[in-house]
This record gives structure tokens, C-alpha cells and sequence, in this order.
């Protein structure tokens, strides 16, 4: 069995992209090459997969971080389909036009998590702008069904944006999972390009409403650097989302998926990851993940546990 992590350079996943010059992928540095999964473990985590016909982020998206997360049975759901409405410049999922929602597959996440065994889940999703809620029912589903497959385990959603789409946010924060993320991904100079279909206020609006909603809650953002962002644009955007009232942020290096997608501008040294950590905290996060590999469900389960700690003093301290 191929351990390879295969990435589909054709251009009909890629539509939107078939005609753009190419942009040469360059040599990684050192400090961010991993090794190709061979473990065992890893593999009966594809096949469980591929048993309750799933979907994840960790293959769609070409994450680095692969082999480590499932050789210790983490993987990333990803409902609604493979299939994306948006076209961001820096994201190797499929584009097109989705096929209609498939209404057992909240059962099926919640049966591969209770057999993963999993004490945190992390659940995100396609962006879906051709349904009126942009799928916020069907997260709502997903987190119920995972409540009653496997009541231990804790729930982070890692959402669209809900642009235009009223009752979206509300009716996943109404199922209560224990962490809300959406990804600012960039600095607002940067959407026009790497994120045209999203708004930068839209989403900032939408953490702040998640808190609005459920002052209990954990939210959470993601940002990558190497894109061509300013320390400075990545400062504002700190304060931002303190602003939001935004509980934890993850800072990780942009990888270039093919030659049809945004080039890095810029591998971002360790040392440099740790000013931003450092920065960051002094912010006032609770909690703050800046490395090249992070990812925004990378070491989730300890993160979350470190969440609720780092709360728990706050509190204790106020």
C-alpha cells in the first residue's frame, strides 16, 4: 500500500485555475519537511475513512501534518461534500459546484468518532453558498449526532463564513460545540487575491458573534504568513480579534499545493514564529499555537485541554 500523499495537479479540480501562469513550487526549507506516513495506524485510520464513506481536510487540503495526526487516530471531518463554491488562491480543495446534502452523514461522523475513540473532534467543512443557511443545520446535525455517539468527547467547528446567509451561525452555536473557529487566513491587503470570495469584516463579525451568542463558548482564528502580509498587518490583525474578544489564535507557514496556486513569498523562520507567539500572548490570547506546521487542528485535543487551563487561571486570577 502507497504511503505517498497524493496531491491531484489536474486542472479540473482546479477550474477557476487552468488558465492562470504557473507559480514554480519551491524547495521547503529544512525546518518544515515531514516524512511520508508509513505507520500502520495511519493507514487503518484511511480505511476507517473510507468505511463510513468520509471526507477530511487532512486529505483535501494536502495537510502537512498527515501521517503524525492519523498514526494517533486524529482526523479533521470534513462534511458537506468534497466539492467547494469558493476559489481561494492558496487551498487545494476541489472546486465546483456541490451535489446535494447527504443526510446520513452526521450518523457516519458520529460513528467513525466514537470508534476513533477520540477525546476532542475538530469538524469543518466546504464552503457551501448554494444552500440558503450555508450548512449551518447540517453542522448543527453533525454536532448532535457526535453528542450521541461518543458523550465524551469534546467538539471544535471550524466553519465557513455564512456571508449572506442568515441563521447559519446561529443554528450551529444553538448545538453548543465547545470551540468555535473561523480562519481570517490573511491580512485584509491580502483577500482581493487570496481570499476573493470572503470578506475580512465578515468574518471578524462572525467570531464576534459566536461570543455575542455564547459568552461560554472558546473561539478561535487561524492565520498563515509567507503570503506577503507585514509584521505590522499581522499586529492589527491581533488586535482584531482581541477586539472579538477571541480566545485563541494558531499561526502557521503557507504551503504552495501546485503551481496553479498563490506562490510563498516568504518561508517564515522558527525564530520568527516564536516573536509572533510572543506577541501574540501579550495580546492578551489565552492561548496561542505559532509554528510552521501548526494548522488549525493540529494538536487540537492537547490545545483544547491547555484552553481550558489557561481559562480556569484567568478566572481564578481576575
Amino acid at each position: 500500500m502507497s504511503s505517498r500523499i497524493e496531491i491531484d495537479h489536474r486542472a479540473q479540480r482546479h477550474p477557476e485555475k487552468a488558465h492562470r501562469p504557473d507559480n514554480p513550487l519551491q524547495r521547503k526549507p529544512d525546518w518544515i519537511r515531514v516524512k511520508a506516513p508509513t505507520h500502520p495506524i495511519y493507514h487503518e485510520t484511511r480505511q476507517l475513512m473510507r468505511d463510513h464513506k468520509l471526507h477530511t481536510v487532512c486529505e483535501e487540503a494536502a495537510c502537512p501534518n498527515i501521517g503524525e495526526c492519523w498514526t494517533k487516530r486524529h482526523a479533521t471531518m470534513m462534511i458537506m461534500g468534497d466539492t467547494c463554491t469558493r476559489a481561494c488562491a492558496f487551498c487545494n480543495v476541489r472546486t465546483g459546484l456541490p451535489g446535494a446534502l447527504d443526510a446520513g452523514e452526521p450518523t457516519r461522523v458520529g460513528d467513525a468518532v466514537a470508534k476513533l475513540g477520540l477525546r476532542h473532534v475538530v469538524v469543518t467543512s466546504v464552503d457551501r453558498d448554494d444552500l440558503p443557511d450555508g450548512g449551518g443545520a447540517h453542522f448543527a446535525a453533525t454536532i448532535r449526532a457526535i453528542r450521541d455517539a461518543a458523550p465524551g468527547t469534546t467538539i471544535e467547528v471550524l466553519t465557513p463564513d455564512f456571508l449572506r446567509k442568515p441563521g447559519g451561525l446561529e443554528a450551529v452555536i444553538e448545538a453548543r460545540p465547545d470551540v468555535f473557529n473561523h480562519n481570517l487566513e490573511t491580512v485584509p491587503r491580502l483577500y482581493p487575491t487570496i481570499r476573493p470570495g470572503a470578506r475580512f469584516y465578515q468574518s471578524l463579525r462572525l467570531l464576534d458573534r459566536a461570543k455575542q451568542l455564547d459568552p461560554t463558548i472558546f473561539t478561535k482564528s487561524g492565520l498563515m504568513v509567507g503570503l506577503g502580509e507585514e509584521r505590522l498587518e499581522i499586529a492589527q490583525v491581533m488586535d482584531d480579534l482581541r477586539v472579538a474578544d477571541v480566545d485563541f489564535l494558531t499561526i502557521g507557514q503557507y504551503l504552495q499545493p501546485t503551481v496553479k496556486h498563490a506562490a510563498v513569498a516568504k518561508f517564515v523562520t522558527p525564530a520568527e514564529f516564536d516573536e509572533y507567539a510572543s506577541m501574540a500572548r501579550a495580546k492578551g490570547f489565552l492561548l496561542v499555537s505559532a509554528s510552521p506546521l501548526t494548522r488549525s487542528s493540529y494538536h487540537a485535543d492537547s490545545d483544547f485541554a491547555a484552553l481550558r487551563d489557561a481559562r480556569a487561571r484567568a478566572v481564578a486570577a481576575a
